[in-house]
């Protein structure tokens, strides 16, 4: 039987006490999130203005502990009365976007003009978030991960036509500005607004964001590149002439159906595309995260995964949204600053990837060892997402953290992101195992290679529809028609190439991506299955399994493994932990550890935390023709 109509799908109870109906089992993996109440139709400067700013005007918005007060320069605020670092109340914060606000559109930004931001978690990205929003620009999100070659090819700003780059000098080892002059030497010559340049024909505009923290150096940096404007000379403060005028009338004129942010897809497996969200999309997204982690005012968010991806939503506007605080301990991340920022700051929540959590745990544990005494207790709530989270980190994150309402999430770039999430009243059980119920105003399927729906309990793919699918890859209708397709009835269906099933309940679990099964002699095995066995070693830091070649089988299971600091692992034990843990077929045939034959000491990821499992194959596959790993 083929379910494609929505009103043939059963409503499911979302768990907050507004969301309350009555629950029922289901027989057939569809569901229907609950329609009351109705989706928010503004745009997010309208949303900002007349809900946040009008109602909570001197409540915390955003804490960086890592930049200095007036950081871009303008009047003396308030600053919330803090001396030592950047302390913004909605108030402070609305007057730093509207300034940024007029300096765009003083630079010549237009509605639908691409805005592209290379840089880690700073005030001066959040207030472009709700800046570009304000004027009709595209926000595009670069990975600050990425070297020159990648950042000025077809792949990022030349493939959405990026008007105006706004960039730090430095992050880590990479200095942006000074490789992107030796890249492209026109660079060095051209003035502001007169780019010619022919790799970047778009491109108008260089904005540089001061993270030196050493005027001379930034000075330096900015005078070897010419067409670099220092951000401080963009912002407008006064909130009168032909920008403030301009500005007023782009609001009048936008839709919450414009696009208003580029985000590039994590590229797990290959070439990354630019997903286009939309006012409607994100904004209603980030108010239903925050409801299902009972966001309120009175919470502080600590955000440190990088922003250049979901946590857009998932950090900033699920708290906004509510009128919570956003902390950015740093601008890139560091154990050591997010343990310092949640204490310090007295943060109620916490968002990360399982990678960033194990850090965060090791820094408590290292620092309890020494004897530091840390208040965690006004931590309650935050977001485990990225990647499948295993068991055991669930259950520490909820011990050693005090997380207790931690809630656990799914969703993709393309789906704005989250279509599942767990809530507090959700069982321990219910918020380790599986990614929780669908949201509201979302459906979900699951089906077969043929699009029938499955029973429950049955592994098919996942298909997601509703207000917060994507509107397409930016000039990519070719791959945009692949994974998004209407049905007979005219529904639109995400099709998200993930493995899944759903219980009678409607909770969902996630058992892999469709190409990462691995079909041993005829036989699905589900790669997180044996993924969350292998953690529950006491040795095993991370593990991440992917299919090997067999002769006899097709296919078989291979393992790495990240072995705990100092413990010490063989292949046999590996592969014999997980036969006496499950079913024999699931025991690796074969185990390689991070570190060892010539492989990088870490697994490959993605920025967003999850392990890039095509880049495992090959490693696997130039070892197994050496025949190293194999567990005899």
């Amino acid at each position: 039987m083929f379910l494609s109509s929505r009103r043939a799908l059963p409503s499911i109870s979302t768990g907050s006490p507004s969301f309350c109906r009555l629950r029922r089992l289901i027989a057939l993996s569809a569901v229907e999130g609950v329609r009351d109440p109705p989706l928010d139709n503004r745009t997010l400067p309208d949303y900002f203005s007349s809900v946040i700013l009008s109602q909570k005007p001197e409540r915390p918005a955003l804490i960086c502990p890592q930049e200095r007060p007036r950081a871009h320069g303008g009047p003396l605020t308030r600053n919330m009365g803090v001396e030592g670092h950047l302390a913004w109340d909605f108030r402070e914060f609305d007057s730093h976007i509207s300034a940024l606000a007029r300096g765009l559109v003083g630079l010549g930004v237009k509605k639908g003009d691409r805005i592209g931001v290379v840089m880690g978690n700073t005030s001066a990205y959040a207030m472009l978030q709700w800046a570009c929003a304000s004027v009709g620009a595209i926000l595009v999100t670069i990975n600050p991960s990425y070297r020159i070659r990648e950042l000025v090819s077809i792949e990022t700003i030349r493939l959405v036509g990026v008007s105006h780059l706004f960039l730090v000098p430095h992050i880590r080892t990479s200095s942006y500005l000074t490789l992107l002059a030796e890249a492209l030497p026109s660079l060095r010559k051209s003035s502001p607004g007169n780019i010619q340049e022919e790799a970047l024909p778009d491109l108008k505009y260089v904005v540089a964001i001061d993270n030196t923290h050493e005027p001379k150096r930034f000075h330096d940096v900015l005078g070897d590149i010419h067409c670099a404007v220092d951000f401080r000379e963009v912002m407008l403060w006064q909130d009168w002439g032909k920008e403030y005028r301009l500005v007023e009338q782009i609001k009048k004129t936008l839709d919450n159906g414009d696009v208003i942010n580029l985000q590039f897809t994590s590229g797990t497996t290959g070439m990354p595309k630019a997903v286009s969200l939309t006012h409607h999309n994100l904004l209603n997204n980030g108010i239903f995260i925050g409801q299902a982690m009972r966001l309120t005012e009175n919470d502080i968010v600590c955000n440190p995964p990088p922003l250049f991806h979901s946590r857009l939503v998932l950090g900033n506007l699920a708290a906004w949204s509510h009128g919570s605080a956003i902390v950015y301990p740093s601008e890139i991340y560091d154990p050591r600053t997010i343990v310092d920022a949640v204490i310090n700051e007295r943060c109620t929540a916490l968002h990360g990837v399982p990678t960033h959590f194990l850090g965060v745990l090791a820094e408590v544990e290292r620092r309890q060892k020494a004897g530091e005494k840390l208040d965690l207790t006004r931590l309650r709530t935050g977001i485990a997402a990225g990647s499948p989270v295993p068991i055991e980190l669930m259950k520490r994150l909820i011990k050693k953290l005090n997380l207790r309402e931690l809630t656990n999430a799914y969703g993709m770039t393309e789906t704005s992101p989250v279509s599942f999430q767990t809530t507090p009243s959700d069982s321990i059980t219910q918020r380790v195992e599986t990614v929780g119920r669908v949201r509201p105003h979302v459906n979900a399927k699951i089906v077969d290679p043929v699009g029938n729906v499955v029973p429950v309990n049955t592994p098919g793919e996942l298909l997601i529809s509703g207000y917060l699918v994507q509107k397409g890859y930016w000039r990519d209708r070719e791959q945009t028609d692949l994974v998004m397709r209407k049905d007979d009835n005219g529904v639109l269906w995400m099709h998200t190439g993930d493995q899944a099933t759903l219980d009678g309940d409607g909770y969902l679990r996630i058992v892999g991506r469709i190409k990462d099964i691995i079909i041993r002699g005829g036989e699905n095995l589900f790669p997180v299955h044996i993924e969350n066995a292998l953690m529950a070693h006491p040795s095993i830091l991370e593990a991440a399994v992917i299919s090997v070649p067999d002769k006899k089988y097709g296919e078989i299971v291979g393992a790495w493994i990240k072995p705990n600091v100092g413990a010490k692992l063989s292949r046999e034990s590996v592969r014999k932990f997980a036969w006496e843990s499950m079913n024999p077929q699931n025991a690796p045939a074969w185990v390689w550890f991070v570190g060892e034959d010539g492989t990088p000491g870490e697994l490959p990821k993605t920025a967003s935390g999850k392990v890039q499992k095509h880049i495992l194959r090959e490693w696997s596959r130039e070892l197994a023709e050496k025949q190293i790993g194999l567990v005899k």
